[in-house]
């Protein structure tokens, strides 16, 4: 992957370019979903915090839970969520717009005084779109959109998914990219363009997996 792909992966709509990883163990819960549903997410982000050497963890210390998944019909049972306008800011006015839009899946980061990642919400209208992607497919894709913060255009054109065979896998690139992007070396968090640099020159020095 060259420094420009890169770049524009983590450079938004508005030419600001924003990169930031998780920094601490993601806690994860999962609502709406029947328990095999449930191991499915947890496998998905297992595999995830295999390749990138990030952890998981039971607990958050600060949070409880600090990545949850929503499934869900409408966009209207999310102010029902006890709390969750506790954890989601101005949560009623987001929903109208998503509403409005026809959205089917929105999600929300929060941040620690680094920039690094320390909670995401993850939230799915199950349309008959999403209705029709399988379970591993719909989960392995949702927790690769939040292992990193990637542009709001990262990928409109391109899934960070492949299939091979009947298999649906991580594009080898970016998996190469979370790779890299997790390496204990580099900063949680950047807003300079030259990180870029950063990443591809450490994706170009790693063995091939």
């Amino acid at each position: 992957m060259q420094v420009d792909e890169i770049e524009k992966l983590f450079t938004r709509d508005d030419g600001q370019f924003l990169f930031a990883r998780w920094g601490r163990p993601i806690a994860p819960v999962i609502f709406g979903v029947q328990e095999q549903t449930l191991e499915v997410v947890k496998g998905a982000l297992e595999a995830l915090c295999v390749l990138s050497g990030h952890h998981m963890a039971e607990t958050d210390p600060e949070l409880g839970a600090n990545f949850m998944m929503f499934f869900f019909r409408e966009w209207s049972e999310l102010p029902q969520v006890p709390n969750l306008d506790r954890l989601v800011p101005d949560l009623e006015p987001l929903v109208a717009r998503l509403e409005q839009a026809d959205a089917n899946q929105y999600r929300v980061f929060r941040f620690d005084e680094t920039g690094a990642i320390k909670a995401a919400f993850v939230f799915l209208r199950m349309d008959r779109h999403l209705e029709a992607v399988p379970a591993e497919t719909l989960a392995l894709s949702q927790v690769v959109q939040t292992m990193l913060l990637w542009s709001d255009m990262a990928f409109r054109s391109h899934s960070p998914l492949a299939v091979a065979g009947d298999t649906t896998v991580l594009r080898p690139e970016i998996a190469d990219l979370i790779r890299a992007a997790y390496d204990p070396v580099l900063p949680h968090a950047a807003r300079d363009a030259s990180y870029a640099l950063r990443l591809a020159a450490r994706i170009a020095a790693a063995p091939r997996q």
